[in-house]
């Protein structure tokens, strides 16, 4: 996602990369998983778009891109239903193998109503997650596999049934059926939990507290794959389930639109954009994108100012790929506009609001396309792996600015400072998980840890 403004935008990559070892196969995740049982969804309306103030208004920029955002959703258990109840064909609900699932997706594709591609989608799906998750050799795959992929289907098949419409600012739905915990269970044999750290947690403790003053937090991060927001809830959960539940993700338009994506993003906080890198795909809908940008930017700047939120954002514009030379991956670039507007809406809040960088690895279990793709519907390649998150001090623009006269010369210094920290974050999470150095890794400003180790 993108914040921009009308002036060219400016881009930073690292002065120096470092080249770790490949990855060795993954130790045996502790995982939990349970089957949620679901109840009837409530089908959301689009929001009346709240006005701003003038000094809403007035703030610079506009909230734009993020190629593709959140990932995962949860569904939360509740009473059970009787499938007249559920509104839909129960194709999906009541299966009870492997060979179930995969007739009941060529059942509803030759009878016209799942249209082929998300069909093909639905099944490669369930064979990468299958893959996945007995790749980390926990007990039960098979059942694991059965009860989310069902769940899963059944809701995609519902989106192509029933589309969800998204508004500018989407609250997580949690009740009656939640799809927070549904993302979360998803995701969660997919991570290797003995090959995962956090960075810096003593940071999430004084983030907490801040919040808890009616302060706003930001963070700039850079952005890996659809499942980003799961990764980050699962590895703060045990010490932090208010951030872990809490956070507002700047969101792309294509993770509110694919089918087989939109249910994982119906159990975040959203702030929903179109991408800067699809606006112009349909020359007649540019306009409408246009607009419908706007009205997210004021829902944002109605939230900052009433404090107390926690908003994640990239000011890549997409997610992170590898070098297509060396295959090495590291933070996409940043675009300098983008990190100064974020800043901008923060310091016109009217509270205090604070700025962090924070530094995600988690591409191996989700990786996206190797390139940018114009058409809806990318290949989902699922992998078990150890993933990682870590967060630095907060970046004052005020001190970088007291050091450069310039207002154009302190925006590139500041954006420079938010990348250069993720950066070296990303390292230090690359050298524990890919180069197996574990806790070892930590440097004095990067202290890892495994909060979920703790009795």
């Amino acid at each position: 996602m993108l914040i921009f403004s009308p002036s060219p935008h400016r881009y930073f990559s690292p002065e120096s990369r470092v080249s770790l070892c490949s990855v060795s196969s993954p130790k045996l995740g502790l995982i939990s998983c349970s089957l949620p049982v679901r109840s009837s969804t409530v089908r959301r309306r689009r929001c009346a778009v709240l006005c701003c103030s003038s000094k809403a208004r007035g703030m610079v920029g506009m909230v734009e891109d993020m190629e593709s955002t959140v990932p995962v959703v949860a569904l939360s258990s509740a009473s059970e239903e009787s499938t007249a109840e559920l509104g839909h064909s129960p194709t999906f609900l009541d299966v009870r193998t492997k060979g179930d699932l995969l007739s009941g997706i060529k059942k509803e594709a030759e009878a016209g109503r799942l249209p082929s591609n998300v069909a093909r989608g639905m099944e490669e799906l369930y064979q990468n997650y299958r893959n996945a998750v007995f790749q980390s050799g926990i007990p039960d795959a098979d059942e694991i596999v059965l009860s989310n992929m069902t769940v899963a289907l059944d809701l995609i098949y519902k989106e192509v049934e029933d589309p969800f419409v998204f508004s500018p600012y989407h609250k997580a739905i949690r009740e009656p059926f939640d799809y927070y915990m549904f993302a979360q269970n998803y995701i969660r044999p997919l991570i290797d939990f003995r090959s995962s750290y956090v960075g810096n947690i003593s940071l999430f403790y004084e983030m907490e507290e801040k919040l808890q003053q009616g302060h706003n937090i930001v963070l700039i991060s850079n952005h890996q794959t659809e499942a980003d927001p799961a990764v980050i809830a699962l590895l703060l959960e045990a010490t932090h389930p208010q951030i872990a539940e809490n956070i507002t993700y700047v969101a792309g338009d294509r993770v509110i639109t694919d089918p087989l994506c939109k249910p994982f993003s119906m159990g975040r906080n959203l702030l929903c954009v179109y991408s800067k890198k699809h606006m112009n795909d349909v020359a007649e809908l540019a306009e409408m994108k246009r607009k419908a940008n706007t009205r997210s930017l004021k829902e944002m700047a109605l939230l900052l100012r009433g404090g107390s939120q926690i908003i994640w954002i990239a000011p890549s514009g997409g997610r992170d790929r590898p070098d297509p030379v060396t295959k090495e991956w590291y933070p996409a670039p940043f675009d300098a506009n983008s990190a100064d507007n974020m800043r901008r809406l923060t310091e016109h809040a009217g509270v205090p609001g604070h700025i962090y960088p924070l530094s995600i690895l988690c591409h191996d279990i989700m990786p996206p396309p190797p390139q940018v793709e114009k058409e809806i519907g990318e290949r989902r390649v699922i992998s078990f792996h150890g993933t990682g998150v870590s967060v630095a001090s907060k970046i004052s623009f005020d001190e970088i600015a007291a050091a450069h006269g310039d207002p154009e010369e302190s925006k590139m210094a500041y954006t420079q400072a938010l990348y250069d920290s993720i950066t070296e974050q990303y390292n230090v999470l690359k050298c524990a998980i890919h180069g197996q150095k574990g806790l070892e890794a930590s440097v004095p400003t990067i202290s890892l840890s495994q909060p979920w180790e703790r009795d």
